[in-house]
């Protein structure tokens, strides 16, 4: 588990990275997509994935991946499953998890709650991505500018209209 120190390094090597802030700034937004998938226990692999297949920033969408933590899975889910039946067109229904989970029973749950609760979480997911990216391109942009050396940086991107590294 990461602790708050080591919550701050992480963001500020985020501001500090030297990339455009849209490149940093999109990699963050796939990696909260992905946080917001029910796909517990891989959601690293997926990011790592992501960031290799669309060239984002490796950092960046891993530290994205990890913002959905143990302590928001389960309103977050529930709250998915609820959206998903909604937009399904169905009543709205508990989702319950038993405490002796079988193999059987969680098939059975996946195959008759899977669809409400991969459509709920994947729109929260993208409403999540878009604010995360605006907040993120924001805060890089605004620290950039509180920073000289950060400053000079941005001013040789936009000279040469692309990221000094990749």
């Amino acid at each position: 588990m990461i602790n708050k120190e080591k919550w701050k390094k992480r963001f500020k090597d985020i501001l500090t990275l030297d990339s455009h802030p849209g490149h940093i700034s999109a990699g963050f937004a796939v990696g909260v997509f992905i946080s917001f998938t029910p796909f517990f226990g891989i959601h690293t692999p997926l990011a790592i994935a992501a960031a290799f297949l669309f060239r984002l920033n490796k950092l960046t969408c891993l530290t994205g991946a990890w913002l959905n933590t143990p302590f928001t899975v389960v309103p977050v889910l529930s709250f998915s499953y609820k959206l998903g039946r909604w937009m399904l067109g169905c009543p709205p229904l508990e989702l319950r998890v038993r405490d002796n989970m079988t193999w059987q029973y969680a098939k059975e749950l996946l195959h008759t709650k899977g669809t409400p609760l991969l459509l709920g979480s994947s729109v929260i997911g993208f409403v999540a991505a878009l604010v995360s990216y605006t907040l993120c391109y924001y805060l890089v942009v605004r620290f950039r500018r509180s920073d000289e050396a950060m400053a000079e940086l941005d001013r040789e991107m936009e000279e040469v209209g692309e990221d000094i590294t990749e």
